[in-house]
């Protein structure tokens, strides 16, 4: 399993813009080959937030990277919603979980 961190910082503006993309992405992450799953949040007094996607491979990564929707949705995103992001991408060599 693959895991996409994106850290970012929104800009003040654009919110009807950001949040029709941000749903459109959402729903068409979720249709992709190879995804998993993902979560987010932002702070609403800083603009920072994250998002957390899981995927089965780093091929599906890419593909998911380089989808036009999601490139046109970089260009927005660099050009209107963020201030700066950054996007890490790890290998998770084991993962463990505890429910009570």
């Amino acid at each position: 399993m693959y895991i996409v961190i994106f850290r970012s910082t929104r800009t003040p503006d654009h919110s009807d813009l950001y949040s029709e993309w941000s749903e459109k992405m959402e729903h068409l992450v979720a249709s992709q080959p190879g995804y998993q799953s993902h979560f987010s949040f932002r702070d609403g007094e800083t603009g920072d937030g994250v998002t957390v996607s899981y995927f089965d491979s780093e091929e599906s990564i890419s593909q998911w990277r380089d989808l036009n929707e999601h490139l046109e949705a970089q260009t927005l995103g660099r050009e209107h919603f963020y201030e700066g992001y950054t996007v890490e991408v790890a290998h998770i060599e084991r993962r463990y979980e505890w429910h009570k």
